[in-house]
C-alpha cells in the first residue's frame, strides 16, 4: 500500500514525491535540503547531504551507530524524522575535529585502540563527546552506565572505557551524571 492510498496518512504526506524546506546547523555550517516529510535524519544526512560517517546499522535506536548530537543531546537519528530537526544544531562525527586537531575522544580513541571494525565508531565517538559534557571525571562504570545504548558488536568495550576515562583526564570537576 502506497501512502497516498492509505487513508490515515494525512494527504499531504501521501504524496510520495512531495519534498518540503528544511533549515538547519550542520557542524557549524547553515545547511538547507529539501526532504520528504517521511525521511528520516539520517537518511537526510548520510544518503542526501553525504555525511557518511554516520552510520545506520539496526534502523530500530538499538544500537547507536547513527547517533547525532541534536541541540547538544546524542540522538538515533534513524528515529528523528528529517522534518523534526527544522532549525536544529546537528553535529556528527565529521563534525568533532577542528580542521586538522582531533577532538580530545577521537585522539583518546586512537591512543586506546578503541576502534575495530569501525562500524559503531561514529555513535561511540558521539556518545562519548555528549556524555564527556555531563560527567568530566567519569569512574569506568560511569562510562559503562553512561554509553548505554551504544553496541559494538566487535565486543571492544574495554579499550572504549579506556578511551573515554582517557579523554576524561583534561577535564576536571566533579561527575555530574546521574
Amino acid at each position: 500500500m502506497s501512502l497516498s492510498s492509505n487513508p490515515s496518512v494525512p494527504a499531504s504526506l501521501g504524496d510520495d514525491q512531495a519534498t518540503y524546506p528544511l533549515s538547519f546547523t550542520l557542524n557549524g555550517k547553515p545547511t538547507e535540503a529539501q526532504v520528504h516529510p517521511l525521511s528520516t535524519l539520517l537518511e537526510v544526512v548520510r544518503e542526501d547531504l553525504r555525511y557518511t560517517g554516520t552510520k545506520g546499522a539496526c534502523h530500530e535506536g538499538e544500537c547507536g551507530s547513527c547517533t547525532v548530537l541534536v541541540d547538544g543531546v546524542p540522538m538515533n537519528s534513524c528515529l528523528i524524522l528529517a522534518p523534526q530537526a527544522q532549525g536544529a544544531e546537528i553535529v556528527t562525527v565529521e563534525g568533532l575535529a577542528d580542521g586538522e586537531t582531533l577532538d580530545r575522544v577521537q585522539e583518546a580513541f586512537l591512543a586506546c585502540g578503541a576502534v575495530q571494525c569501525g562500524y559503531c565508531t561514529p555513535g561511540l565517538l558521539i556518545s562519548a563527546k555528549a556524555f564527556l559534557e555531563k560527567c568530566p571525571d567519569p569512574t569506568p562504570e560511569e562510562v559503562r552506565k553512561g554509553m548505554e545504548g551504544n553496541i559494538c558488536r566487535c565486543t571492544g568495550y574495554m579499550k572504549v572505557v579506556d578511551a573515554v576515562v582517557q579523554a576524561a583526564k583534561s577535564s576536571k570537576g566533579g561527575c555530574h551524571a546521574e
